[in-house]
């Protein structure tokens, strides 16, 4: 009794085996791009944004606050001789808006700077719509049950939690160190105690975005290394692409040996047109054909070696095209002129020679 597997039939695709070595093309790469896969750091841009942003608002103080403290003082010093004057009320507000555009308008700037150049630097300009298109996969509760307990999800994970914990130890330092002043805080004036809890506020923040800076660097190279191990390919996806893009190369091969013939074809088909043929005598042959109205200097239509050699002797031969003997011109022809081509000032000379020859035997045989 024949086995009862023997009708099955198994299909394996043993490329979903294959362990991707191969480093992605440049298409490969192009075209997870266009699909918006790329290796970024979402960190670096906001970590960026509160470095920068720190400096920015410390140097905008320093005017910003004295623009504002004048305008406060001229409202506090003309607010009673308005009486209720609806005109000096709005331009007091248009200037109140101005002084606080003037203050504001720098900082979200820079800021908006900063956070393109982040984006600029790591990815460079990349416009992708199909991102942001809403996706059935995305709302699928098996799909997000599969992402939110993968092997990124939680690395995610533990990266957070690592940054909430370095966040939680920077701060509980910086307050730790300016604990014995703060207790002391009542005793002094409000301008120095401003000062104190300012400078104590730009400590940490400045201690803060230099962490997460160096967090997001560090996180930009895990994100480009595992972009990279997630593209890689296997030898045989390499070779397809290959022939994807540039063709198989058993059918290139075939196209070049196609167009090879068809050249030959015709080149044998414009020997019986030639004026002469040159020969070395037996292994180089070269059909010239010169028509004054039409042509400058003589024309190469045929040329070959060997094999060729004697097949363009038999068709001149066969229509009674005269054959010359002179092996410098022959092999010169041959080495320095294409098929096709007129031939050079060099060998005028010894080419009108032999067509002044062929000339006059033609006239001999009139």
């Amino acid at each position: 009794m024949k086995n009862c597997f023997d009708s099955i039939r198994f299909k394996f695709d043993l490329q979903l085996f294959a362990e991707k070595t191969e480093s992605a093309t440049p298409h490969k790469r192009e075209e997870v791009r266009k699909k918006g896969q790329v290796a970024k750091s979402g960190e670096i841009g906001p970590a960026l944004v509160i470095l920068v942003g720190f400096y920015v608002i410390k140097f905008a103080i320093s005017g910003g606050v004295e623009r504002l403290d004048a305008l406060v003082r001229h409202f506090l010093a003309n607010a009673a001789s308005w009486n209720g004057n609806a005109d000096m009320a709005y331009g007091f507000c248009l200037v109140a808006l101005r002084e606080i555009a003037f203050v504001l308008l720098p900082i979200f700037g820079v800021l908006l700077l900063v956070s393109f150049a982040a984006q600029y630097f790591q990815v460079g300009l990349m416009f992708n719509p199909s991102v942001i298109q809403p996706q059935l996969n995305r709302i699928n509760p098996f799909e997000g049950m599969k992402r939110l307990f993968s092997k990124r999800a939680i690395v995610e994970c533990l990266k957070s939690v690592l940054k909430v914990v370095i966040v939680g130890w920077i701060v509980f330092t910086q307050v730790r160190n300016r604990l014995p002043w703060l207790t002391n805080l009542a005793a002094l004036d409000i301008s120095n105690s401003f000062l104190l809890v300012g400078n104590s506020i730009f400590a940490l923040v400045q201690a803060l975005g230099l962490t997460l800076l160096i967090l997001a660097v560090l996180d930009y190279f895990y994100q480009k290394w595992e972009f990279e191990k997630n593209i890689r390919m296997t030898r045989h996806e390499v070779k397809e692409e290959f022939k994807q893009l540039e063709g198989d190369p058993l059918v290139r091969s075939r196209i070049r040996q196609k167009q090879r013939e068809l050249a030959s074809r015709r080149m044998m088909q414009a020997v019986p047109t030639a004026d002469v043929i040159i020969t070395n005598p037996t292994h180089i042959a070269v059909a010239l054909l010169y028509e004054a109205d039409r042509m400058s200097a003589p024309e190469v239509v045929a040329k070959g070696a060997g094999i060729v050699a004697e097949k363009i002797r038999e068709l001149a031969n066969q229509h009674g095209v005269p054959l010359v003997e002179n092996q410098p011109l022959a092999r010169a022809l041959y080495r320095s002129v294409e098929v096709g081509q007129q031939i050079p000032a060099e060998l005028y000379a010894a080419v009108a020679e032999v067509l002044a020859f062929v000339y006059r035997l033609r006239r001999k045989a009139l």
